[in-house]
């Protein structure tokens, strides 16, 4: 006999369920099919031509990151917080810059990490070089913006790491940095087990590495799949309703100001990394200065959700204030530089 007791799902839950990714592109088709009938189609037709053009660099990503996921290079993250704390920060900026890591899985071995005594400025550094580039990014942005504005981004990434290790190791005995963690348990040794060991670089020799490989696969091509496509209808919507000369007076033309603004503004408005690169094409295409676009995808990229939480999780209010600051100034300097080119 069928159980009619069964309490209904909650809406809380149903939301929790909710991919959100994809209830925005169906919301936004609403809307458009409403309001404006006769752009849907166009909406339509101009993301599914951008979802084809990027689609080499987005399939080459997500086979480099499974790549790297099932050989265990995440193990290299280790030699980054190893030896003199000079040579710790330069190695952390760069492993950071280039790793293919989320926040997800490096918390658990930056909190040993600190627990264990490795210096904050190498852990700052890794912490605000990681989430601007990735294998993934650097070739989603080279095809999207150019493969100029992907290397100076991460040239920008390692050199804001390396401005944040330095900037926390001179300034380690004031008040600002001392005693900079909370107060958390200590991860167990199999918290980082993941991050331990040796890379297996021939992975297809194993058949639970390439197990790994193909679940990394599949959730990257759903993941980035999702907000790619989220991007595009994004820009069609604005390059249809948003007008050019609005963006040009307010972030375009030379000087500080549109660069600052886009620092400013990219902090609260980073919705993704990937979803930010197509945004930021639009953008520039309707009038946006480059280095303002440069400023924007650096502030918000330190400061979006995911990175922002593995700082917030582990040290106090101050020093996340001083990661947050890095952040902006670097931000900053990295679109005035751009600017400049």
């Amino acid at each position: 006999m069928t159980d009619l007791t069964q309490t209904p799902p909650r809406l809380p839950q149903i939301w929790k369920k909710l991919d959100k990714a994809l209830l925005v592109t169906a919301v936004i088709l609403v809307i458009v099919a409403i309001m404006d009938p006769a752009n849907l189609w166009p909406t339509a037709t101009f993301t599914a031509e951008a979802l084809w053009r990027a689609a080499p660099f987005v399939l080459f990503a997500i086979i480099a990151t499974a790549y790297v996921q099932a050989s265990g290079a995440e193990t290299l993250l280790t030699k980054a917080f190893e030896g003199r704390e000079v040579h710790m920060i330069f190695a952390a900026a760069i492993v950071g810059g280039i790793s293919p890591f989320c926040s997800c899985q490096v918390i658990p071995f930056i909190a040993a990490s600190l627990a264990v005594g490795v210096p904050l400025s190498a852990v700052m550094a890794f912490w605000l070089a990681s989430p601007l580039m990735d294998p993934a990014m650097f070739l989603i942005t080279a095809g999207e913006l150019g493969m100029d504005f992907a290397v100076a981004k991460t040239v920008a990434a390692v050199t804001i790491g390396l401005m944040g290790g330095f900037g926390v190791k001179l300034l380690g005995g004031t008040a600002l940095f001392a005693d900079p963690l909370k107060e958390f348990t200590k991860p167990s040794c199999c918290a980082t087990s993941g991050l331990r060991g040796q890379a297996n670089w021939t992975f297809w020799r194993d058949s639970k590495r390439i197990e790994t490989f193909k679940s990394s696969f599949v959730k990257n091509l759903l993941f980035l799949g999702k907000w790619m496509l989220v991007a595009y209808i994004l820009e069609s919507i604005m390059l249809s309703y948003l007008p050019a000369e609005m963006i040009a007076s307010v972030m375009g033309g030379e000087g500080l100001r549109p660069i600052l603004i886009g620092a400013l503004v990219g902090a609260p408005a980073y919705l993704n990394g990937f979803a930010a690169v197509p945004l930021m094409s639009g953008l520039i295409s309707q009038g946006m200065a480059p280095g303002a676009a440069m400023s924007f995808m650096i502030a918000g990229g330190i400061s979006c959700i995911p990175a922002a939480v593995a700082v917030w999780a582990l040290v106090k209010p101050r020093v996340f204030a001083a990661y947050i600051g890095f952040a902006l100034i670097g931000a900053f300097l990295a679109g005035l530089v751009w600017s400049l080119f």
